[in-house]
């Protein structure tokens, strides 16, 4: 390969005059494109991809760029995807995320180990051939010398004519030379070869044989790359332009009146094939990007799942199918341009390994909470089958509703675990509660009978109060003896029946104690009279015995005070010890009001009698 077919390897064509005209003729550019092949091989596994690499790595062909790094991009997309089939294998089939462990990948170190001589062989290569341009350079610019010298002998021109030839011969054999070097080098030849053919004395028929002969070869040249035209496939069509081209510069010159004419036919048709390679890579760059933007839009939905709060296993595992969709989605998009698809990878892969590491420490750290739960539950297991078999129903019953509350309090275990917790601890209390239930069966009857019974109490407590009759307190009296003789009711009943009874009886106590309270306070002031007439210090000691009875109640009221502090009304029991001594605590006060009451109606009448 010489210096121009380097060049166009390299994505730049380039034209250069060699007809021995003084005018210039324009070179021509192809636009520089980055080559891709359109449609790769497409491997379904990763022994297909090792099996290539093995081939390039001991074989004889050169390793080419491009393709080792589709082959190094395709083994870790399959190693990859292996892997996390792995692992979700493992999590459906009941494992524990926090103790999966990843194998070592045999073929992984294979691969690696093959990527390694294939990286050796393409140094060694380019070193040979960058030693080998160099030398073709110095051989190359020995021939220009040559041809030089003979340039500065026209007289000789004709006599070394064959030599001249050879060398035009010697100079297309050799191949590369470095690309640095190449157009300079080509210049001063073509400007050598120019000025030699300008000396050349040829018979004119021999000269005219020479130029007929070249347009005709680059006439056939010309209708090939105008054929080009019609490839289907754009990146051979480009390939076989480079040739014609390449064969195009080997021609010698036409006649002059031609020259420009055949060169502007050569190179309008390379214009077509250079633009639909243009064009076609133009497509390709298009859809890169776009598939760029697509995994862009991945990576930023993948970092803000991983980015938010999860407060629970459910959010991690919603949050877990909404990622494995994202990587499903990420592999139907193609590849990204070749400077971007590696990192936009990395940055997509970071994004999940961040949230997977993250929520195997969940729940690792879960485990643990699971574990101490369990030993909880186990405990109120072993609680509730010590009281099964008891037969003391409402202590033992009040113990099992105390456990199931706690129970309740514990936290998560596994779903499986936690079912068959449930079962065990849920049949200790069934077999006492039906035990219980069975014993009592025929109580039932008879508590729902005392219900009505003391409703019908209630609603007759209410038909009094509403009345103002003679001897309400006597039958209140009756009707509350008659309450607290019936039985039991209900358990469920139990408190709504209390919270009414005690009601109604509020309301008539207040009442009663009302009406009793002035009557005996009349009777009082109407035998004061009386109790004067017994003696001159009668009346006194009647007020220091009254006097006495007042600070004594009063004593009395501080003491139920200060113990209804200390109480706790956290319980329906404790609730109803306070509403009793508070029922208590209200008749006190107000029968030392009616003492109160009496102290003044004495000293009123010591005022009147003094006065």
């Amino acid at each position: 390969m010489d210096s121009q077919e380097n060049i166009l390897e390299q994505g730049i064509s380039e034209e250069v005059k060699q007809e021995p005209t003084a005018p210039e003729v324009e070179e021509q550019t192809v636009p520089e494109v980055e080559e891709q092949p359109e449609e790769r091989k497409v491997y379904e596994t990763k022994k297909e991809v090792l099996d290539r690499v093995k081939e390039i790595a001991h074989g004889e062909e050169t390793p080419q760029k491009d393709e080792v790094d589709y082959l190094k991009t395709v083994f870790y997309k399959l190693h990859i995807a292996e892997r996390e089939a792995k692992l979700k294998a493992y999590i459906d089939g009941g494992g524990d995320p926090e103790l999966y462990q990843i194998t070592p990948d045999e073929d992984e170190e294979v691969f690696k180990a093959e990527m390694g001589i294939i990286k050796e062989r393409r140094q060694q290569l380019f070193r040979e051939q960058e030693a080998e341009k160099e030398e073709n350079l110095k051989k190359k610019l020995d021939i220009i010398e040559k041809i030089k010298a003979m340039v500065t002998s026209p007289e000789e021109a004709n006599k070394t004519y064959q030599e001249f030839k050879t060398l035009q011969q010697e100079w297309r054999d050799i191949k590369a030379v470095p690309a640095e070097k190449a157009n300079e080098l080509w210049r001063n030849y073509q400007l050598y070869v120019e000025q030699f053919y300008d000396l050349l004395k040829l018979n004119s028929e021999a000269r005219e044989y020479d130029f007929k002969k070249n347009l005709e070869l680059k006439t056939k040249l010309c209708e090939a790359a105008e054929k080009l035209a019609e490839e289907d496939d754009v990146i051979s069509a480009f390939h076989q332009l480079q040739k014609l081209h390449q064969e195009y510069r080997e021609i010698g010159p036409v006649s002059k009146d031609l020259r420009e004419e055949i060169w502007n036919r050569f190179k309008a048709a390379s214009t077509v094939i250079n633009k639909r390679h243009q064009q076609h890579f133009e497509g390709i760059r298009a859809r890169e990007e776009e598939n760029l933007q697509k995994k862009t839009e991945l990576c930023e939905k993948v970092e803000a799942i991983a980015a938010e709060e999860n407060k629970g296993s459910g959010d991690w595992e919603r949050r877990t199918k909404e990622i494995i969709e994202l990587q499903a989605e990420w592999k139907t998009i193609g590849f990204a341009p070749q400077k971007m698809n590696v990192k936009i990878f990395e940055r997509f892969r970071a994004a999940c390994d961040d949230f997977f590491g993250r929520k195997a420490e969940y729940f690792k750290t879960l485990k643990d909470t699971f574990k101490e739960n369990a030993e909880k539950k186990r405990a109120l297991i072993e609680k509730a089958k010590a009281l099964q078999d008891s037969t003391d129903w409402k202590s033992t019953g009040d113990k099992l509703i105390n456990l199931q509350k706690e129970w309740k309090t514990i936290g998560m275990v596994p779903k499986k675990l936690g079912d068959q917790l449930w079962e065990e601890f849920l049949g200790a209390c069934n077999k006492f509660f039906e035990a219980r239930n069975a014993a009592t069966a025929g109580t039932r009857g008879e508590e729902q009978a005392n219900l009505e019974k003391k409703r019908d109490v209630i609603a007759h407590l209410k038909v009094i109060a509403e009345e103002a009759g003679d001897n309400l307190q006597e039958k209140v009296q009756e009707l509350v003896a008659e309450y607290q003789s019936i039985g039991h009711v209900p358990f469920r009943e139990k408190d709504k029946l209390y919270e009414e009874y005690h009601a109604v009886l509020d309301k008539l106590y207040k009442d009663l104690n009302i009406s009793v309270a002035k009557k005996r306070l009349n009777n009082f002031k109407q035998n004061l009279k009386q109790v004067a007439e017994r003696g001159e210090n009668a009346l006194d000691n009647e007020r220091a015995r009254l006097f006495r009875q007042y600070e004594a109640m009063k004593q009395e009221i501080q003491t139920y005070e200060n113990n209804l502090g200390f109480l706790s009304v956290s319980s329906k029991k404790g609730n109803s010890l306070i509403d009793e001594m508070n029922r208590k605590v209200q008749k006190l006060k107000d029968d030392m009001n009616l003492v109160r009451e009496k102290i003044k109606a004495i000293d009123a009448e010591n005022r009147e009698k003094e006065s």
